[in-house]
């Protein structure tokens, strides 16, 4: 995964905090990712295996609620972690042109999706989908954080994140690299798999999303090759923007 320069932790001065099994084992197998003090129960660092040079400090469950945002499920673990290098777009988009070219891998846009919640639960869907990775505005995304890592499950160590200056640039960028860009949202005169249909498996897709309420940009749709809607029922108005790609991704992998 190609990653340079350092991002300057978003967490007021501080490092960011990561908590619960997935979110801390995945920090600890990241060979990217430093990670510089853990605290833990005796039971829950007992099946560990950590390097010797990292602090470690054995506490009970009541003091690693007071490392943490209030009820935070830490189940015995809390790590102090150094945030990830940038990764470049130009890097990511290199790095896919090695895929297998009957089947490239997705790309997962969003467009001023800001809730941890729900950027991690993306990742997570990445992950599961083995998409190429996410791209977002850096400064209209979530920092990492312990909720976000928390939500990815162990994603925020294995799916590249990119993040842009300018979104427009990006999607520009995808299509000169051959990506179709199909954005989601309600108001489009077609379904996702009705789109899907007219392109073949060697295309590359990149997902693009719009923030939760709000939905996508104006000047996000118009750098959109096609605009898709899910085939959803008309008892709910629109899905969580977590729900809507994962059924997204599910549908690009299985076009």
């Amino acid at each position: 995964m190609a990653r340079r320069g350092h991002r300057p932790s978003q967490t007021q001065g501080n490092r960011p905090r990561l908590w619960g099994r997935h979110a801390v084992t995945a920090a600890l197998a990241n060979p990217e990712r430093t990670v510089r003090k853990i605290w833990g129960t005796r039971e829950a660092l007992s099946s560990l295996s950590l390097p010797p040079v990292l602090p470690v400090v054995y506490a009970d469950a009541a003091d690693l609620g007071r490392l943490v945002p209030s009820d935070a499920p830490h189940q015995g673990l809390v790590a102090e972690v150094d945030p990830l290098e940038d990764v470049w777009l130009g890097d990511l988009l290199e790095q896919g042109a090695t895929d297998d070219p009957e089947r490239p891998r997705p790309l997962v846009v969003l467009d001023q999706v800001t809730d941890p919640h729900n950027v991690g639960a993306i990742l997570r869907s990445a992950a599961a989908f083995d998409a190429l990775g996410i791209v977002t505005q850096d400064r209209h995304a979530p920092p990492e954080s312990g909720a976000l890592a928390r939500a990815a499950s162990g994603a925020l160590e294995t799916v590249p994140w990119v993040r842009v200056v300018n979104l427009a640039r990006a999607l520009e960028e995808m299509a000169e690299a051959g990506s179709w860009r199909i954005g989601l949202t309600g108001h489009a005169p077609q379904t996702l798999p009705q789109s899907l249909a007219d392109i073949g498996p060697s295309r590359r897709i990149a997902i693009v999303l719009g923030a939760e309420g709000e939905g996508m940009r104006q000047n996000t749709e118009t750098h959109c090759d096609e605009l898709a809607k899910l085939p959803i029922s008309g008892k709910v108005e629109s899905l969580n923007v977590s729900n809507a790609a994962a059924i997204a991704l599910y549908a690009v992998t299985v076009r």
